[in-house]
C-alpha cells in the first residue's frame, strides 16, 4: 500500500527517538501499535461490509431472475395450454362434416323445432301466475 522498506523505517525510529527521547519511545511505540491495531480492525471490518453489501446485490439480482425465470415459466405453460385447446378445436372441426349441405340441413331441422315450439306458446297465450 504505502510501500516503505527497512530503510524508511529505521530513518522515521532514529528521528523519532531523537525529538521523543529514550524515555518515552517504549510508550509511544506501544500507542502506536494499538493504533495500528484498531486501524487495520477498522479497515477489516470496512471489507467485510462491502463485501456482505456486494453479495447482498447479488442475492438481490438473483432473486429478481429467480421471478422472471417463474414468470417466463408460467407464461410458457399458458401458451402450452392455449395451444393444447387449439389443437383439440381444430381436431373438432375436423371431426365434424365438412358439406355445407348437410349442416344446412341440420340447421333447417333445429330452426323448425325452434318455430315449432314458438308457435305453440303463442297459441297457449299468456299465462297467469298466482
Amino acid at each position: 500500500m504505502f510501500d516503505f522498506g527497512f530503510w524508511e523505517f529505521a530513518i522515521i525510529a532514529i528521528i523519532t527517538l531523537i525529538v521523543v527521547g529514550p524515555d518515552k519511545m517504549p510508550g509511544l511505540a506501544r500507542k502506536a501499535g494499538l493504533y495500528a491495531g484498531k486501524f487495520k480492525k477498522f479497515i477489516t471490518k470496512i471489507k467485510t461490509d462491502i463485501n456482505d453489501e456486494l453479495k447482498a446485490d447479488e442475492l438481490k439480482k438473483h432473486l429478481s431472475l429467480k421471478e422472471e425465470e417463474s414468470a417466463l415459466s408460467q407464461t410458457l405453460d399458458e401458451v402450452k395450454s392455449s395451444i393444447d385447446e387449439i389443437k383439440q378445436q381444430s381436431k373438432k372441426a375436423a371431426d365434424t362434416p365438412s358439406h355445407p349441405e348437410e349442416t344446412l340441413k341440420e340447421g333447417n331441422e333445429d330452426n323448425k323445432n325452434e318455430d315449432s315450439s314458438l308457435q305453440h306458446h303463442i297459441r297457449s297465450g299468456p299465462q297467469n301466475k298466482k
